[in-house]
């Protein structure tokens, strides 16, 4: 029964996230966008040590727990940070994101390290796996500061905009605070209280909903992110915001400047038929629910200008949410014209930056993942860091040859991928992982599963991405590296060009730096020998074709390597 609990909690936060995808706008947050990522990591973690059977299973599915359990707890808090409209600056982010990194890297070595845990035992009670007898270790505590601290941060700042700000809607506030308390309460009752039902993955799911609650409602408040961003920041135009029972949603600075009034208006409060705006505003609205047709009237204002007031519905995609006006001078009509020509390339501006903070935040998690991981290795440190640049210049001067039919958006590609071609050591045990010496035949059987369950987990990481080109490069990277060309290697076995391009560049690239490189096990080998291993290997273990893109790009690497010393 208990591990019904469990599937069913997974399938729910699935399903919630998908919610999400299907609700997913540009404009959104992209902390909801992580959150909602992580969330089922951390419910399938909670489900993977429910079905476990041994003590190392149950540390793996632990340490997945809190990879979902760490990062969430910051996105929530960016999020709710974002929703009251203080922003923090990137210094405070990075530092709020080096703490969940660190503590998260402490977990990875809980069963052998004593920083998170000193010791800890496994059981299976009623059919259900889970670690008993925890004795924690110091960076568990930070772990419960660093809870206490962001729930303190996110409970401050609801309380400051429910006091201090206007144009934060109180509704979103109340919403906000209740997968806090219920999140906390669940975490906190469960270690006060041992129960054999673990609720902190219920309360994940019960997030999500409020969370889906919330993003449902935020999207009608969102007036500086609609899209007419370079007309509000142009100054010469009004935007007014209702919902369809006429609650006031929000506007922009021209508009209270036309109609000073608005200062006075409280988010998600109704116009009054009585007020300030029952002769102009409250009519128009009226009269465009009669008849849409009606969406045009003028507005004379004190200092003798003439307002042309548009009145249109409120979408949100393809849903009709409420009404909005659009506020214009009408005796500057052709300035209005030439505003919008500005207004489509601010607008593509705007879109490209946003893109790229995206972008690099993407690739700085998966940069991270990847650190995350060698650190656990003692045996390959820096080794992502130079095969990443060794498979730059490999594609480089394949660029510079024939290119092999390569084009660029590949090679960026192949390049960005690079980095996550080992992440599957993050399922090797850590007594194989960090053995200081070569491995056993039994071993190195273990060692080798690295290559496919580095692929499912990049697969995870990008499905649904829509760079599918990017995706597939990256898993074949991750799974493929270690294929000969002579279909002497793993894990499939793969021969001549049935291994994908990029990870035959990938695998020269991987070899080379193990050869020139100092491992546990072995000192580094000289440019002389590790260039005849390389080129004895051409045929046989690499792609011949590649040999002379390799030898252009020797000099190359030689000088790389020797920076580095």
């Amino acid at each position: 029964m208990l591990l019904v609990y469990y599937h069913t909690l997974f399938i729910l936060s699935v399903l919630l996230t998908l919610v999400y995808a299907f609700m997913w706008h540009k404009h959104f947050d992209v902390n909801f966008s992580l959150m909602f990522g992580f969330i089922p990591v951390a419910t399938l973690g909670h489900l993977m040590l429910a079905v476990s059977d041994n003590y190392e299973s149950a540390i793996n599915a632990n340490r997945v727990i809190y990879l979902g359990g760490c990062f969430p707890l910051l996105f929530v808090t960016l999020s709710v940070l974002s929703l009251c409209k203080l922003r923090p600056s990137r210094t405070v982010t990075a530092a709020m994101l080096s703490l969940c990194t660190v503590v998260y890297v402490s977990s990875l070595s809980l069963n052998g390290g004593k920083l998170f845990y000193k010791d800890v035992s496994f059981e299976v009670v009623d059919g259900v796996g889970r670690l008993t007898n925890k004795v924690y270790g110091p960076m568990h505590t930070v772990f419960y500061l660093m809870i206490f601290a962001y729930f303190s941060v996110s409970i401050a700042a609801m309380i400051y905009s429910y006091f201090m700000k206007k144009d934060v809607s109180n509704r979103i506030i109340y919403l906000l605070f209740l997968p806090e308390l219920i999140s906390v309460i669940g975490f906190f009752s469960n270690r006060a209280f041992i129960t054999s039902i673990e609720l902190v993955p219920l309360t994940y799911v019960i997030a999500q909903v409020i969370y889906l609650i919330i993003i449902h409602r935020v999207c009608l408040y969102d007036i500086d992110e609609t899209v007419v961003d370079s007309l509000v920041q142009t100054g010469d135009t009004g935007f007014i915001s209702f919902d369809q029972k006429y609650r006031y949603l929000g506007s922009n600075e021209t508009a209270k400047n036309i109609f000073p009034d608005l200062r006075s208006l409280t988010v998600d409060k109704p116009l009054e038929r009585g007020g300030a705006f029952g002769e102009t505003i409250l009519l128009w609205l009226d009269r465009f629910r009669a008849d849409p047709k009606n969406d045009k009237n003028y507005y004379s204002s004190p200092n003798k200008r003439i307002y042309l007031v548009s009145t249109n519905y409120l979408y949100n995609g393809s849903r009709r949410r409420g009404y909005q006006m659009l506020v214009t001078d009408d005796t500057k009509n052709q300035e209005y014209i030439s505003l919008l020509g500005r207004y489509n390339t601010d607008l593509r501006r705007e879109v490209a930056v946003k893109t790229k903070s995206i972008v690099e935040m993407h690739d700085k998690l998966i940069l991270g993942m990847a650190t995350m991981v060698e650190s656990r290795d003692n045996s390959t440190g820096g080794h992502i860091k130079r095969t990443s640049d060794v498979v730059r210049i490999l594609v480089e001067e394949i660029q510079n040859g024939s290119g092999l039919g390569l084009t660029k958006s590949f090679c960026t590609k192949l390049v960005k991928a690079a980095p996550m071609h080992d992440l599957g050591k993050i399922a090797v045990d850590d007594a194989i992982l960090r053995k200081p010496g070569r491995f056993t035949d039994e071993e190195f059987e273990k060692m080798k599963a690295h290559a496919a369950e580095g692929a499912r987990i990049v697969h995870a990481i990008l499905d649904g991405t829509d760079d599918e080109e990017f995706h597939i490069i990256a898993e074949n990277v991750a799974h493929f590296h270690h294929e000969r060309w002579d279909g002497s290697g793993y894990p499939q076995g793969l021969k001549g060009e049935q291994i994908p391009l990029e990870a035959r560049i990938m695998a020269v690239a991987d070899v080379y730096d193990a050869l020139v490189s100092k491992r546990v096990y072995k000192e580094k080998m000289s440019f002389e020998q590790a260039d005849s291993i390389i080129m004895d290997g051409m045929g046989k273990h690499f792609d011949k074709q590649l040999e002379p893109f390799y030898v252009s790009a020797r000099p190359r690497l030689e000088a790389y390597y020797s920076a580095l010393e």
